[in-house]
């Protein structure tokens, strides 16, 4: 298992931060990794809305089907799953005045199969991946 977490200041209302990161297929906005995301299902976004990414990763492109467990106030939880790894993105939200919001992400890995001799060695890629993500989305939500 690896679990990665980052801290950032995002511009924006704690409210429209939420709303924005629930939908999963801004990813791609966000993300640098991500090369596509589709909602696989249509109406509000809510818990079980379901999502297609396909990212790369360490030069290789995965499709990881998400799915949104938790939206509450001031929490997203997400869980994405392919055939070799499951995923659970855990988005965790403070108000810090009426224009920022602290925004905490922790993601953990859990690789299945083989894939999880690999862990140890992936971990620095997947520090990586969360330093791009942490200068990356606090940029995006400033526009």
């Amino acid at each position: 298992m690896i679990q990665v977490a980052r801290t950032m200041l995002v511009p924006g209302p704690l409210r429209d931060t939420v709303v924005y990161l629930a939908d999963f297929a801004n990813t791609k906005e966000w993300d640098p990794a991500t090369v596509s995301c589709v909602r696989l299902d249509q109406g509000p976004v809510r818990p079980g809305s379901r999502w297609r990414n396909v990212s790369r990763f360490r030069e290789h492109t995965n499709e990881v089907l998400y799915r949104l467990d938790a939206l509450e106030g001031d929490r997203l939880v997400f869980t994405g799953e392919n055939s070799t790894v499951l995923i659970r993105d855990d988005l965790r939200f403070t108000p810090v005045s009426d224009e920022s919001t602290r925004l905490i992400y922790t993601a953990t890995f859990r690789f299945k199969g083989l894939a999880r001799l690999a862990a140890p060695f992936l971990r620095k890629d997947v520090e990586r991946l969360a330093d791009d993500v942490a200068a990356a989305l606090p940029r995006v939500m400033a526009r």
